[in-house]
């Protein structure tokens, strides 16, 4: 383990089928006007939000509804939601949905009393919170991103081609999370997937750092294994409860800071996803598993070592007279046999990226300097390219 650190997380999660009645419990805490935050609309179809404010109105909260939160939240959004929470005296925001409904409700927790530009302040100087803050709880519909147990918010700016995540400190968590795997169960096939590829890619991303024999890494491998195992099962039947409680229970770890104590974290895969998703609006998962496979092969020699044991643990590759890089190179061909078994995409070509977009991609791509390289602009050119086909 690598220097000294602290570990907090303030979050309160209640999980399991019956987890929706803590909701009123802790609604009690907290004043009588309520932002109601969801996306789209599909928690009315499903019958989740007829259940949730059934709790509310039985609590006596005046509910402010803030629907349409988009798949990447923009600036706009922002703006109109941090309104809302104004014009109304907002008391408490509750998200009800997937991790852009929940990165979207700190975003505005955070916003709604700023002083300044938030987006100049947060998403371009990378500053603290200064201004008072909206407590913000969370109804998990969606799993991948980890943002019912962490102070990430990402923000889209369509004008500038930007996509950039602020990671908040505890102040920014949410109070509670009520996590039930059967909210999952009508997510599509596409949507259920790309939340499992970005599960793996969180932990991918902490993963691939460092020399040290580090703890989290154990972990991280662990977390990996039943991820694999979990996400195949919940493709043959969406309904499977064990696969679909594992899956979501991995994705709060995958991100809820644990794993990242005591190393170095990479994150480049993300910067490079999140800069495809700023000119394309393609779904977060999805733009990390085009970009992946050939990522990780254009930085494998830098961690090769980490990338052969990856190999091993998790892919369960024979290393028998095979040379370190033959081990590493099998690891990654499984990866990506086990991706496109799933029914990931795997180029950015999909999402309508073509050739003569790729320096203006890599413009937005921002560069991580906590991997086994830290890459410079033709690096980032020649990774987009390979990620075409």
């Amino acid at each position: 383990m690598l220097g000294n650190f602290k570990y907090s997380n303030p979050t309160k999660l209640y999980f399991g089928g019956d987890s929706l009645n803590n909701l009123k419990e802790e609604l009690a805490g907290y004043g009588k006007n309520v932002q109601l935050v969801y996306g789209g609309g599909s928690i009315k179809k499903n019958g989740i939000y007829d259940q949730v404010v059934a709790v509310l109105k039985e609590c006596g909260k005046e509910i402010f509804e803030d629907g349409g939160v988009m798949p990447n939240p923009t600036v706009e959004k922002l703006a109109e939601g941090c309104q809302i929470a104004r014009d109304n005296q907002v008391d408490f925001i509750l998200a009800v949905g997937g991790g852009s409904v929940c990165d979207y409700s700190k975003a505005v927790s955070v916003s709604a009393y700023c002083e300044d530009d938030p987006w100049e302040k947060y998403y371009i100087r990378f500053e603290d919170v200064t201004c008072k803050t909206i407590p913000v709880g969370c109804v998990l519909t969606m799993v991948g991103t980890g943002s019912e147990m962490n102070g990430g918010a990402v923000i889209t700016n369509h004008k500038q081609k930007l996509k950039i995540g602020h990671v908040f400190g505890d102040n920014v968590f949410p109070k509670f999370s009520i996590l039930n795997p059967k909210f999952t169960y009508s997510l599509p096939k596409y949507q259920m997937v790309s939340g499992c590829f970005d599960i793996m890619s969180h932990i991918l991303e902490q993963y691939f750092s460092g020399e040290d024999d580090n703890t989290s890494d154990y972990i991280a491998e662990g977390l990996l294994r039943s991820l694999i195992t979990s996400s195949k099962a919940a493709v043959k039947n969406p309904e499977d409860y064990e696969a679909r409680s594992n899956i979501m229970w991995t994705a709060t770890w995958a991100l809820n800071t644990l794993i990242a104590m005591g190393k170095t974290t990479d994150w480049e895969v993300h910067m490079l996803g999140q800069a495809v998703g700023a000119h394309t609006d393609a779904t977060h998962g999805m733009t990390l598993s085009a970009v992946s496979i050939p990522y990780y092969k254009y930085i494998m020699a830098d961690g090769l070592q980490k990338f052969k044991r990856y190999a091993v643990n998790v892919w369960n590759v024979n290393p028998a007279g095979k040379t370190d890089e033959q081990i590493a190179l099998e690891g990654l061909d499984c990866m990506e046999s086990y991706m496109k078994e799933i029914g990931l995409v795997m180029n950015i070509s999909e999402f309508g990226v073509t050739k003569d977009m790729i320096e203006s991609v890599a413009d937005s791509t921002l560069v991580m300097e906590g991997g086994y390289r830290v890459l410079t602009h033709e690096d980032i050119v020649n990774v987009l390219t390979a990620s075409l086909s």
